[in-house]
């Protein structure tokens, strides 16, 4: 299920729960409406809501802290494959088809992971998009890396200088090949599900009481209305932030486009 499609089953269960409680209202006996009673609802209404606003809040900034993290991972992704892609170039012959692999793997990264965005220019594997924001960890785009770095692996340096050229890229390719699965890691999120659920009945127990006290007058059903739409934004703000690489929020690709017109220089 999507982000969008999440937040849209929020919505219509907020509303149901307060439409069953707007059909129970009128089946309960007058002592049940009396004016203690009332209150007494209305206290357990406003703790419930008081929980609900700071784990949401508690949530938001969670979610928005691992797509800054994730955000900054990947410009610092990029910024590894330009000094890798540098080093090589520097080396010499021996990597020209390494180096062309790299800007491969570039180019089927940016179209695979940004499907939605114009495709980079050049010859690269058609990888498939996914839809479990695994993209990055497609096999066929770890194969060209793997294969990249198995050819600097088997350099033999002329001299002193190449050998530490082909140390250095060696140790950057290393250090790629970390940063990757990291993201990688990054792009399946960390909100606990059952948490996520039981947030869901907290707010579904606070509609269904909003049903049983409100008025039943159209400004009373608009109000319910927009309370329930504007949770369920923040759901999707918070689920979309939760997997940087899906959803209308998604971690900018500028910098492996960047990254790309380096390696085509």
């Amino acid at each position: 299920m999507t982000e969008i499609e999440t937040a849209v089953l929020v919505f219509m269960l907020l509303l149901a729960s307060t439409g069953i409680g707007a059909i129970v209202r009128p089946l309960l006996p007058e002592e049940h409406k009396a004016r203690e009673t009332v209150q007494l609802v209305q206290l357990l209404v406003g703790m419930l809501v008081t929980f609900a606003a700071l784990v949401l809040g508690l949530l938001t900034a969670s979610a928005k802290t691992i797509f800054d993290t994730t955000n900054n991972d990947m410009r610092g992704y990029a910024a590894s494959i330009i000094e890798l892609d540098r080093t090589m170039r520097d080396y010499g012959a021996g990597l020209e088809h390494a180096r062309a692999l790299l800007r491969k793997y570039t180019a089927a990264a940016v179209a695979s992971t940004w499907p939605n965005e114009p495709r980079p220019p050049g010859e690269y594997p058609e990888i498939e998009p996914s839809k479990n924001s695994d993209n990055l960890a497609s096999s066929a785009l770890g194969a060209i890396l793997s294969e990249a770095q198995r050819e600097v692996r088997l350099l033999v340096p002329r001299d002193d200088y190449h050998r530490q050229l082909a140390a250095e890229a060696a140790a950057r390719f290393e250090q790629l090949i970390a940063l990757r699965w990291k993201l990688i890691e990054e792009a399946h999120g960390s909100i606990s599900y059952p948490f996520d659920r039981i947030l869901v009945g907290w707010l579904l127990i606070i509609f269904l009481c909003f049903g049983l006290i409100a008025p039943r007058n159209a400004l009373s059903l608009v109000t319910i209305m927009l309370g329930a739409l504007s949770i369920a934004s923040a759901v999707l703000v918070i689920l979309d932030l939760d997997t940087p690489f899906t959803g209308p929020i998604m971690v900018g690709s500028q910098p492996m486009r960047d990254a790309l017109t380096y390696q085509g220089r």
